[in-house]
């Protein structure tokens, strides 16, 4: 199968622009009598959801918590990207294009990057329409900061909780919907398989959480926006359910899944403190603004300070090393995550690791308090060399900015922030790898969308930070409203679809299979156990940095795991009740499959991009090595009924509007 992206003609400017023009639009008349499913409810699925439901269609969404506010996006923190350009600093359309394929080490498609530059302004607006209480400046207009990867302050905030505020505006409007009748919702339900009818995506099969209950349900398209599977390492910054099954299922079902190696490491989270862990905890890059981070420069330091015999503020400028200003003096701090990522990797594994386990360095915000708080005595006219007042000032100024971060910091480490500097290390965090689609976000399902995390389209081989958030809402407020549109224009005569077909039949007898299986296996290890291993194996061998004997030996042991697995999980209870091992047994079974299919497109890819370092393709000052000759292409997967036998597809990726070199932030 030719994989065909659909890409507009024309200038890049003028592609978004002029597809919309010419597409095929349906009349309201007849978006009533078009149903459309969409499977999950972050800022993407949500935010989908809600404007499908104002165009007229009629939507069923469905989500796995308890309600639409418990949506993993809730977690971001930090901001969301837009060129609006409020603070004249050079920034525009293209400048947010260009940084964010430059940043995505140049393996991203071209068209998809620009319509997201371009539409970017427009969230900014309706987000403010709704209430989301983004930060304002004195004056009153909205402030913003910078994130990693850019020379510009183009990233809009909510203190440290922007994405909950966005997804309580998407929420909202959700909820107007939902009271016209138009959202028919579907809380504690999970997506469990596709159905394909005449080679068209026309409905799931779904499972009722609470009451076990297996369930039919129809549509003239079918929408993911499911987030990542980041949680295939068993410790991310993910919350605890978020997984890849929807998205899995689909892929099973004919989608291509797109680059699964490319993965993020955050710089910029809270280090791993023991086995007992079940997930790790987020420091928003935002925090990079203001904080330093730093090693001790002597080796002797950092080894005092991992005994216990010295703190971190013991130590004088003189003997604290600022590794990435000193390596990244253009961009210092705000590098992208994963040149931060490896650098303080590098630091860690020559032995400057600040924590007992030594895989920490310090994020340190004494210089922006004195900073912040001898501008502050100024302001007010008072005695800018009293430490003491300039002190208090400036935590009072970095509390407004970061305070609830500051506070989540110290319930968990126990240590004050305000005086004494943070420790933090890499994590997993987001996925630029998903489903693949081309420019109307359509799979290679058709019918079959994918939005926000779960598909590959925008970011590369590595996400910017703030532009989950921008990519998420873009696609479900407005990419999809009017691809979707053109996909759906010959159904308005269709009518609805029914349930009872043989294709429903055949799904629900799969799913009900599955769910027998683990529920009458007689094994002796429960879910986490085999979670766990996986997890171990994914970070030693397929994590921040591979090579080939890792990504072999990765392959054959998580094979061996599946095997394993599948003899002897054990699932306590039944299927007709609320099981949460049961709900984790089957995404885990899910994990099991794109894990191996994880390291398979890890170990073909034969150069270092963005998230994927391969140790045998480095520059010699340790940076990523591209091979664009060779590799400048997407890898779209085809399942054929297991992951070792899954067959590649190339999307070639032409550069015609930004020129391939490798990438420097000095």
């Amino acid at each position: 199968m030719a994989l065909d992206s659909k890409i507009p003609n024309g200038p890049i400017a003028d592609k978004w622009t002029n597809y919309k023009d010419h597409i095929n639009l349906v009349n309201p008349a007849n978006k009533r009598n078009l149903d459309i499913i969409v499977v999950g409810t972050g800022l993407a699925g949500g935010s989908a959801a809600a404007t499908l439901a104002e165009l007229g269609y009629n939507v069923k969404a469905f989500c796995f918590q308890d309600s639409p506010r418990r949506a993993h996006s809730i977690a971001a923190q930090g901001g969301i990207n837009a060129a609006k350009n409020y603070k004249g600093d050079g920034d525009s359309v293209y400048r947010l294009f260009y940084d964010t394929v430059k940043g995505g080490d140049y393996r991203a498609r071209e068209a998809n990057v620009h319509r997201l530059a371009e539409v970017s302004a427009n969230i900014i607006d309706q987000c403010v329409a709704q209430g989301v209480p983004l930060a304002r400046e004195y004056g009153g207009l909205l402030d913003n900061r910078s994130f990693g990867g850019t020379l510009v302050s183009r990233t809009f905030y909510a203190q440290g909780q922007t994405g909950q505020q966005l997804l309580l505006g998407a929420y909202s409007a959700m909820n107007r919907q939902i009271g016209r009748g138009k959202i028919k919702m579907y809380n504690r339900h999970e997506m469990l398989d596709l159905v394909i009818i005449d080679g068209k995506a026309r409905g799931i099969i779904a499972r009722n959480l609470i009451t076990g209950e297996i369930e039919r349900h129809s549509a003239h398209a079918v929408v993911i926006g499911s987030g990542g599977y980041g949680n295939v390492f068993f410790l991310s910054t993910n919350a605890m359910g978020s997984n890849a099954t929807a998205a899995w299922k689909i892929h099973k079902k004919g989608a291509f899944f797109a680059n699964p190696c490319y993965t993020q490491i955050h710089p910029t989270c809270i280090p791993v403190s023991g086995d007992h862990q079940s997930k790790l905890t987020l420091m928003s890059e935002s925090l990079r603004n203001d904080g330093r981070i730093w090693v001790p420069a002597k080796l002797e330091d950092a080894q005092a300070i991992r005994e216990g015999k010295k703190k971190a503020t013991d130590l004088a400028e003189a003997d604290r090393d600022y590794f990435l200003e000193r390596r990244y003096p253009a961009f210092g701090n705000l590098v992208p995550r994963d040149v931060a990522s490896r650098a303080a990797k590098e630091r860690c594994d020559a032995g400057f690791g600040v924590n007992k386990t030594g895989e920490a360095v310090y994020l340190d915000f004494a210089a922006a308090i004195q900073r912040y708080g001898k501008e502050a005595a100024y302001v007010k006219g008072l005695d800018a060399n009293d430490k003491a007042l300039v002190t208090k000032l400036g935590t009072e100024i970095v509390k407004s900015k970061y305070g609830n971060l500051f506070q989540m910091y110290y319930k968990i480490v126990d240590e004050d922030p305000y005086t004494t500097p943070m420790m933090i290390y890499p994590a997993v965090h987001y996925t630029m790898g998903g489903t693949w689609v081309d420019y109307n976000l359509m799979t290679t399902i058709p019918g079959c969308f994918s939005i926000g995390e779960s598909n590959f389209s925008d970011h590369g081989a590595n996400r910017l930070g703030a532009s989950a958030l921008m990519q998420g809402l873009a696609d479900g407020y407005f990419v999809l409203p009017y691809t979707i549109g053109d996909y759906l224009a010959p159904d308005i005569k269709m009518g609805p679809i029914s349930t009872d077909r043989p294709e429903f039949d055949e799904a629900e007898k799969s799913v009900k299979e599955l769910i027998a299986k683990f529920i009458n296996n007689k094994g002796t290890h429960s879910v986490d156990y085999f979670h766990k291993k996986l997890g171990k194996i994914m970070w030693d061998k397929v994590g921040m940095a591979r090579n080939e004997k890792g990504l072999n030996e990765a392959i054959v042991e998580i094979a061996a795991l599946r095997e394993e697995f599948y003899k002897d999980v054990k699932v306590p209870g039944t299927d007709k009740e609320f099981n949460q091992e049961l709900e984790k047994a089957i995404r885990v079974a899910d994990f099991l499959e794109l894990g191996e299919l994880f390291a398979k497109d890890a170990l073909h890819r034969n150069e270092s991009c963005g998230g994927h370092f391969r140790e045998e393709y480095q520059t010699e000052e340790g940076e990523a090595l591209r091979d664009d000759e060779n590799f400048a292409y997407v890898a779209a997967w085809e399942y054929k009924g297991k992951p070792s036998d899954a067959v590649l597809h190339k999307e070639p990726l032409v550069y015609e509007n930004i020129k391939l070199v490798q990438r420097s932030y000095k």
